[in-house]
This record gives C-alpha cells, structure tokens and sequence, in this order.
C-alpha cells in the first residue's frame, strides 16, 4: 500500500484547490483535489505534507491539523493510506505548480467541481468539523462503490 497526504488549505470561506491537468498517467487526472502527495523514505505524515505543500505551491504550513485517515481500495489503483490534514494559516506566495492549476474555490462552488465522489465525503467532513476519523473508500474505475466511516458501512 501506498501512503500519502492531502491537504485542504483553507482561507476564509474558500479551498486552494489543484485542476491535476498536467501529468499524463495521473490517477487524478482533470479531477479537483487538495495538495499532497506520497511519502518519501522516513517521513512522518506531517514531514510529508508540509514538504508537498511547499512544493507543489511555494507556501509554508503555518497552522496544520491532521484530521483523518482515508483508506482507498480499487480495482485499478494500488490501494492507499492517505492522511488527510487542513491548514488553516500559511505563508510564502503561491507558486505554479508542475501538476495542474492551483486556484482558489468559495466552499459554494466546491461540491461543482469535477471530483472523485469519496472525496465530496471527506470534504463535508471536513467542513462539519467532524473529530478525527477513518473513511474506507472502495472504488470500481472511477464509481465509488462502497464507503464505511470508522468501521461502519455507510449508505451511498
């Protein structure tokens, strides 16, 4: 299994978000994401996300919390342990970013974008301040097919 981070930064009532348009052979490929990525040999969550933030957008995590864990099952993609975090404080100016565009999203216009539907989960999670938690997402291609929150299987 593959680990990783997200991160949601978040300013006022709006996301910094990433059009992944850039890479060929992305998993999320035209999706609308937050930023992160895999873990390099002997990170900790918090090393990893605060390295891929800054690399993917030139800000530094000021103010972070790590607010759960997401297990990805598919039957197309290696399975993942990502760690989701939110950042509520940065610093630095945004850069661009070499795997898509890097944009600022009222939280109205979110839930518009083209997004993995697991993700719409985790993000109302996110935004109902839920404490921490661990979401199962199990996917066919791109079809989310089965979800459990801390253990529980949830309707879809």
């Amino acid at each position: 299994m593959k680990n990783t981070t997200l991160c949601y930064i978040r300013r006022g009532e709006e996301y910094l978000m990433l059009h992944r348009i850039k890479k060929e052979n992305d998993e999320n490929r035209d999706k609308w994401i937050g930023v992160g990525g895999k873990f390099e040999e002997g990170e900790s969550p918090e090393e990893c996300v605060c390295r891929e933030v800054l690399e993917e957008t030139g800000l530094v995590l000021e103010e972070y919390a790590l607010r759960g864990i997401v297990t990805f099952v598919s039957d197309v993609w290696p399975a993942e342990y990502m760690f989701l975090f939110t950042a509520d404080r940065v610093s630095g100016d945004i850069k661009e970013c070499d795997e898509g565009q890097l944009e600022w999203i009222s939280r109205d216009a979110l839930y518009r974008l083209t997004m993995w539907e697991g993700d719409k989960i985790f993000l109302r999670f996110l935004q109902e301040e839920r404490p921490f938690f661990s979401l199962k997402l199990e996917y066919r291609g791109e079809r989310l097919v089965g979800a459990a929150l801390n253990g529980a299987k949830m309707q879809l």
